[in-house]
């Protein structure tokens, strides 16, 4: 008979503690997905995977180790916990590994409030290749649009469970919804392309294939006719699509086991104004149908909202058990983890405070600058926080858009910057990075 994750989990830490081991977690995901994609109004790939994966992390002292499988047989689990056992017998001591204390355990959650899991049945193959041609069709509709290079819709679906000799056993699933689509507009050297795509946990609240091919044909058509822009001083505004990068160098240097490793510009920034003082980054793991939200983390602690950044302070760090042993300070729950990993400090759901003027006020705003809609390739230094990336976007004469631009670098210093951004109001609330478009003032452009 097939054992549950729970059974799976379970017998894995006792092969743990028959091996040697003085104290185990282990991690089970199962779960599957199908994918369509279409080219040319004829299906080109539909796949179809299926797969159990199991993770084993055992400790000795302070010394940890940790193996994983796909494979569930008895003898299976009983070789993994041997040579976990044998791995940590062998490894270095980490003075800040180890599992949680029973008091600092989750109890007690709700998993249904948190709506991860879509009750509608799994949609057909035909399902997903209906709105993949639907997605293509609205692209190639659009005038100018020559071509899509990739349309397609998936479904997936993944359980996790995970338990450790302290105690702490539980687990969730978790559904996804997408559809995405590319569009080519122009030819030869001329040509351009952009996106659209939409990811929702339950399948009623994705956008519509159709406005999804839509306006990835609009964007590409958008960017014909593409120049460099100028050189110099000029405000930046990085449209909604990109600006959750910007914060995400935040929390990035937020991060615990960076700020432990002393490899954060940020490192000495606790209590400190980051942000402009009317703007709060916010942590919100228990949103519904959000695909950042959980019960707990990895390591079984409750996770909770908190505000990283509280009216431009940052407050704190993302911290997991480890790295907040190492920094003397209290694990915030933001453990995440594989089967293949320890854990290690994540974020989950993050939203900016919004501003009050919308994007085209912005724009309306800003004179003479640029209006980022794709960033390429990235130079930031994590000690320092120096910024440089390759863009393009659409150029910005006397508050109005004049025309596309690309094959340019915007730099800057990330203090510098996040202290002086301007927010719309224009965020997508059910992203999991609630992030608007960010106006950001005197950037230095490189172009012609």
């Amino acid at each position: 008979m097939t054992q549950s994750l729970e059974e799976l989990c379970h017998a894995m830490l006792a092969a743990a503690r028959k091996a040697g081991a003085e104290a185990a977690d282990a991690i089970a995901i199962s779960g599957g997905s199908v994918e369509v994609d279409v080219r040319a109004g004829t299906l080109e790939k539909a796949e179809r995977s299926e797969s159990t994966d199991i993770g084993l992390r055992v400790l000795i002292g302070r010394r940890q180790a940790n193996v994983s499988a796909s494979d569930s047989r008895p003898e299976t689990l009983a070789d993994m916990a041997e040579r976990a056992v044998a791995m940590a017998r062998e490894t270095p001591e980490d003075p800040y590994a180890g599992l949680a204390d029973p008091g600092q355990l989750a109890r007690g959650w709700d998993t249904a409030a948190l709506e991860l899991e879509d009750p509608s049945p799994e949609p057909a193959p035909a399902a997903l290749q209906a709105d993949a041609l639907a997605a293509e069709a609205a692209a190639l509709a659009i005038g100018g649009v020559a071509q899509v290079q990739a349309a397609g819709a998936s479904y997936s679906r993944h359980a996790v469970h995970l338990a450790a000799t302290n105690g702490f056993s539980g687990g969730y699933t978790r559904t996804g919804r997408s559809t995405s689509c590319v569009a080519i507009a122009g030819t030869g050297t001329g040509m351009e392309r952009d996106y659209d795509g939409d990811s929702r946990s339950f399948q009623s609240d994705l956008r519509s294939p159709e406005v999804i091919g839509a306006l990835a044909g609009e964007r590409a058509v958008a960017r014909l006719g593409a120049r460099k822009p100028k050189t110099g001083q000029f405000p930046v505004l990085f449209d909604e699509r990109i600006a959750a990068s910007l914060i995400g160098h935040l929390l990035a240097a937020a991060n615990g086991a960076a700020v432990a490793r002393g490899s954060s510009w940020l490192k000495d920034d606790l209590g400190k104004p980051v942000l402009p003082e009317h703007l709060s980054v916010i942590e919100d793991p228990h949103r519904p149908r959000i695909g950042g939200s959980r019960p707990f983390d990895a390591e079984g602690l409750p996770t909770r909202r908190r505000a990283i950044v509280d009216k431009g302070v940052l407050t704190g760090w993302t911290l997991d058990l480890a790295s907040a042993r190492q920094l003397g300070m209290a694990p915030t729950g933001n453990a995440a983890r594989g089967v293949s990993s320890t854990p290690a400090p994540a974020t989950w759901n993050i939203a900016l405070s919004p501003g009050e003027a919308s994007r085209a006020e912005l724009i309306r705003d800003m004179g003479t600058g640029l209006l980022v809609t794709s960033l390429i390739g990235a130079t930031i230094n994590p000690n320092t926080g120096d910024y440089s990336r390759g863009a393009a976007g659409l150029w910005v004469e006397k508050g109005e858009i004049a025309y596309p631009v690309n094959e340019c670098t915007i730099a800057g210093n990330l203090r510098d910057m996040l202290l002086r951004i301007i927010p719309a109001n224009d965020a997508r609330t059910y992203l999991s990075r609630v992030v608007p478009s960010l106006l950001i003032e005197g950037m230095t452009l490189a172009g012609t």
